[in-house]
């Protein structure tokens, strides 16, 4: 069965356009072994039930199988031809909540429509716990609350305790539409809506106390997507609009203060998300030349982004002296300019090269004003600062080519250079060079052998202490994507496929490493290595049996101190990353039954390291983490029309992790939390379902 078929403007500029040309080819004689041009309708519609076995609320992550018990199978699609018209539809897991609906029709190379709606659930925690309640964009304690300096003196936490799960769900509709009046002319039309309701985390603060809120989620995007394209020859142009705009229903978060604070702390407020829109238009297109083969595309795009929410007064604190909110708005506004120009080309029967530039441009021109800096609702600062309209341009140049020596080996290579200029930031200007090189050797069908390499340099000017002290950070400071770094890479592959057998064998080595050498303060290193296998045996015409591996390790190290002094501690951070697995499937001769079995393990761990003065001397914890995963489907053909399916599926997932574990609500004197434990679930899925196809087939 297909997934997400809705097709995005973009993808089916490019499908359509050799249907427009189809169109007016005769096909009536034409004879198609596997594919015949027969009419008429045909689907597929599987109806059962299932039976989840535990409660297990990350299980249901993206599934929607959160909950424990029986659930309705129903999937199916479908599809009509008559007279060079065709609809379709399809449809998945409409018995849970993360269903799928889909709906095309028209006719190829005149017209199409294309409707789609589709839920994605997000759960994270589903035993998390508050004493706040309330109803969009106030939290509320209970009555008769009794505040207190820690959590353990909150005489009123433990009974005002109840559920409230971190949770989300996604509802996504949409439409396209294209419309072809000319062989050389589309038009075309697409509309999508997200719609997203629940409860995520929000953490606000009354100077050192600190509370985890339940944070009520209410917005939606509407995303619009139109343009015409026109396509003559060897010569193509598109001219599109693209509009996204953000509308947040929840625009502030008020809650009650559980600790004993300073006067006028009974409430604080905090401003989430605001409304914001981006509007862009934008012209492309190619031209194809016979001369050496060559291809020129070009693109050029300019859009502006807008935030003009109201804005809220500095404290919902009584106590604290600030000045009026001059504006009501901050008149936020964006603008972006893209463009790039590509040539591809085939000099010679053994060259191809190619050579591109983009350019991008982000130009805030948000109005600069000072603002009084307060810090929580129980404290100013009495400060003034400046709101900072971060721009920058980027531009990167791209060469690349490839030449075969012999009919058994290929070289290639290329070059980037990228270059930034900032505004407002503490480097004004940077450079990066990546050069890398590729050898192919083929020297059998039945064997594949590349090696690849490159090593990449990026230099920025000179370092502006002066805007990390603004935001009181160390003048030795650097951040890792604004930092002096070397890098070096290398990956080695090895594909064989056994001669007179069955059996094909992959393996892929990758390696690299940064070097941030002029790096104080911050990460100063890191590493990677990475090996995977793959094993494929096709046992016979109808069974097959496959088995694969990996791992990956990732370290980094890091410099820091908790003065405004050089370097005081070290951190080493290692992550290491394991995966295997593997599956068959059996076919009957007479192809009435069909088994497929996979299964796969992962593993992780992550080790913190810390070495230095004014370090404790007990090291943390290691992080684990495990997965399993097992899926059997069989199917049993019960005649032409009728299959039979059986599903079983089990999943378990182990963690320890440190930061959650044994972390209730009031284990932590001044942070009151939600009390969020480690997802640790073990669940099997059972289905039967049944499979009914209506229609005809070519043969009957």
């Amino acid at each position: 069965m297909r997934r997400n078929k809705l097709i995005k403007s973009t993808l089916a500029t490019i499908l359509l356009a050799p249907a427009a040309a189809m169109a007016q080819v005769d096909t009536s004689d034409w004879n198609c072994e596997y594919c015949p041009f027969d009419e008429g309708y045909r689907a597929d519609v599987e109806v059962g039930a299932g039976y989840v076995s535990e409660d297990a609320f990350r299980f249901g992550n993206g599934t929607g199988r959160d909950e424990k018990g029986a659930e309705a199978i129903l999937n199916g699609e479908g599809r009509y031809l008559r007279d060079g018209t065709e609809m379709t539809w399809y449809a998945e897991d409409l018995g849970i909540d993360s269903r799928v609906l889909e709906f095309s029709a028209g006719k190829p190379g005149k017209f199409g429509i294309e409707l789609g709606y589709r839920e994605m659930p997000y759960r994270a925690f589903g035993d998390t716990v508050t004493p706040f309640s309330g109803n969009g964009e106030v939290l509320s304690l209970p009555a008769g609350w009794v505040r207190a300096g820690t959590t353990g003196a909150m005489t009123e936490l433990a009974s005002s305790l109840a559920s409230h799960p971190i949770e989300k769900d996604r509802q996504i509709l949409e439409f396209g539409a294209n419309y072809l009046p000319s062989s050389k002319v589309r038009l075309f039309a697409d509309y999508q809506r997200q719609q997203r309701e629940g409860t995520s985390s929000m953490s606000g603060s009354f100077f050192t106390q600190g509370t985890y809120l339940p944070r009520p989620v209410d917005d939606y995007t509407d995303r619009f997507d139109a343009g015409i394209r026109y396509a003559s020859g060897s010569f193509n142009i598109a001219l599109a609009y693209y509009g996204s705009f953000y509308t947040n229903d929840v625009t502030s978060l008020t809650w009650d203060n559980a600790f004993t604070g300073f006067a006028g702390t009974d409430q604080g407020r905090l401003a989430t998300e605001p409304d914001n829109e981006f509007q862009q238009f934008s012209i492309s297109g190619a031209y194809r030349a016979e001369a050496w083969d060559t291809v020129i595309a070009f693109s050029l795009a300019s859009g502006q982004g807008e935030q003009n929410a109201d804005l809220l007064p500095y404290t919902i604190n009584p106590t604290i002296p600030t000045p009026a909110i001059l504006m009501t708005d901050i008149e936020g506004k964006v603008d972006t300019t893209n463009y790039g120009l590509t040539l591809t080309s085939r000099p010679h029967d053994r060259l191809n090269v190619r050579v591109s530039y983009r350019y991008d441009e982000r130009d805030n021109k948000t109005p600069i004003n000072q603002w009084s800096r307060v810090i929580t609702d129980a404290l100013d600062s009495g400060d003034v600062e400046p709101n900072i309209p971060y721009s920058f341009e980027r531009g990167r140049l791209n060469l690349s080519g490839n030449f075969r020596l012999f009919d058994t080996l290929t070289i290639a290579g290329g070059y980037d250079r990228t270059d930034y200029d900032r505004d407002f930031s503490e480097v004004a200007s940077q450079t990066e060079d990546n050069g890398w090189g590729k050898l192919r050797w083929r020297p059998t069908p039945y064997l594949e052998a590349t090696l690849k390499g490159g090593a990449s340099s990026r230099e920025v000017d000179e370092y502006d202490t002066n805007v990390g002290l603004l935001f009181g950070q160390n003048p030795l400071m650097r951040k890792y994507n604004l930092a002096d770094r070397d890098r070096e890479y290398a990956e080695v592959g090895l594909f064989a496929s056994l001669v007179n057998t069955p059996l094909s064998i992959g393996m892929t080595y990758l390696w690299a490493e940064d070097d941030f050498y002029n790096s104080e303060l911050g990460l100063t290193e890191a590493s990677e290595d990475r090996f995977t296998v793959d094993f494929n045996w096709a046992v016979g015409e109808r069974s097959s049996m496959y088995l694969t591996a990996g791992s990956e390790a990732i370290e980094s190290v890091q410099i820091g101190s908790e003065t405004f002094a050089g370097p005081v501690w070290e951190a080493s951070h290692d992550d290491d990353f394991s995966h295997y697995g593997g599956g068959f499937r059996i076919q009957t001769e007479s192809e009435s039954l069909d088994l497929t079995v996979d299964y796969t393990r992962s593993e992780g761990e992550t080790e913190i390291l810390f070495a230095g003065q004014a370090v404790a001397t007990e090291p943390l914890p290691e992080l684990e983490s495990t997965m399993d995963s097992l899926r059997m489907v069989a199917t049993y053909n019960v005649s032409r029309r009728l299959d039979i399916n059986v599903s079983a599926r089990w999943e378990r997932f182990e963690t320890e992790d440190w930061g959650l574990e044994g972390v209730a609500p009031d284990t932590i004197d001044t942070v009151l939390t939600m009390g969020a434990s480690p997802y640790d679930y073990d669940v099997w899925v059972f289905g039967v379902g049944f499979t009914y196809r209506v229609g005809m087939d070519s043969e009957e």
